[in-house]
């Protein structure tokens, strides 16, 4: 089969911005259509980009953009917007599940409505999607669900302190667990993508550390450029996986990430969820539990 993915349908969440962003601009440049499911519809100083800014950025990719005001925690909202993105571009190939909250708050200084927040949208949100996008996924020719979470490991230094994060996080890959067994007599591919290396996201710069991690991240290119490979296997062949980046890359033989890197004279930081690295010049973080 063709590794382009013209004239494909994707449903973004979260991509106003970010690896959401990356993802959508790389299936841009192949000729798809995006929906760009997102909340941010005014700029904000912080984290900058908004729906509309996103869509000018596909269109001027070579792809077609249809920006959506869309809360993924609510189900009429997600209900729209899908009916909305199959009126408009005539079905639906892809979900991309990557709206995503973070608080590394332990139980003591993490509130409740900060807990509640993050699952609504992580593992909620997936689920959510998917239940609305999957009529139209089993009519496509190549359906794909692909989330932005990480591989499962009950070690319980990834569960403290920050509980409720992890919960959330582990809930959007369970997700992918269900899912890509549930899902497997519509030949649908389900499965998770996640970075081996922290990426350079206005969560970094605001949650951990502002520029002095950035330098040590790679670019959000680096998921977008994995995720374009996945989302072009065969569906039938290539579901229940937790891939991570840097492998896929590896096994279609780019090796040399050197490109991706914010500061190529840095090592880049190993990103949470993840033993260790896959390649050359990543190291633990100080942010990194200990076993």
């Amino acid at each position: 089969m063709t590794r382009s993915l013209k004239n494909q349908t994707l449903f973004i969440t979260g991509a106003s911005r970010g690896i959401g962003l990356a993802i959508a601009l790389r299936a841009a440049r192949d000729g798809a259509n995006i929906a760009i499911a997102a909340k941010s519809t005014s700029e904000n100083p912080k984290i900058p980009g908004t729906i509309f800014s996103a869509a000018n950025q596909i269109t001027q990719a070579g792809g077609n953009a249809l920006p959506l005001a869309c809360d993924i925690r609510y189900d009429d909202q997600v209900d729209q917007a899908i009916n909305k993105t199959v009126e408009t571009f005539g079905g639906l190939d892809i979900l991309i599940n990557n709206a995503s909250a973070i608080d590394l708050r332990d139980i003591t200084s993490l509130d409740m409505k900060r807990f509640d927040l993050m699952h609504q949208i992580n593992a909620r949100g997936a689920y959510l999607c998917a239940k609305h996008a999957l009529p139209f996924l089993t009519k496509a020719i190549n359906p794909h669900i692909l989330t932005l979470s990480p591989p499962l490991d009950l070690n319980p230094k990834w569960f403290a302190p920050n509980l409720g994060y992890t919960m959330a996080k582990y809930g959007m890959s369970l997700v992918t667990l269900g899912l890509a067994r549930d899902l497997a007599k519509y030949d649908i591919a389900v499965n998770s993508l996640w970075p081996e290396t922290a990426i350079a996201t206005a969560a970094v710069t605001n949650l951990l550390g502002g520029k002095t991690i950035i330098n040590r991240c790679r670019k959000p290119e680096i998921v977008a450029d994995a995720a374009q490979f996945i989302l072009t296997r065969p569906a039938q062949t290539n579901s229940g996986n937790f891939y991570i980046d840097a492998r896929v890359l590896a096994d279609e033989g780019i090796t040399d990430l050197s490109n991706y890197a914010v500061d190529p004279t840095c090592d880049a930081l190993l990103d949470f969820f993840l033993d260790a690295p896959i390649s050359p010049n990543v190291t633990k973080s100080n942010f990194h539990p200990k076993p």
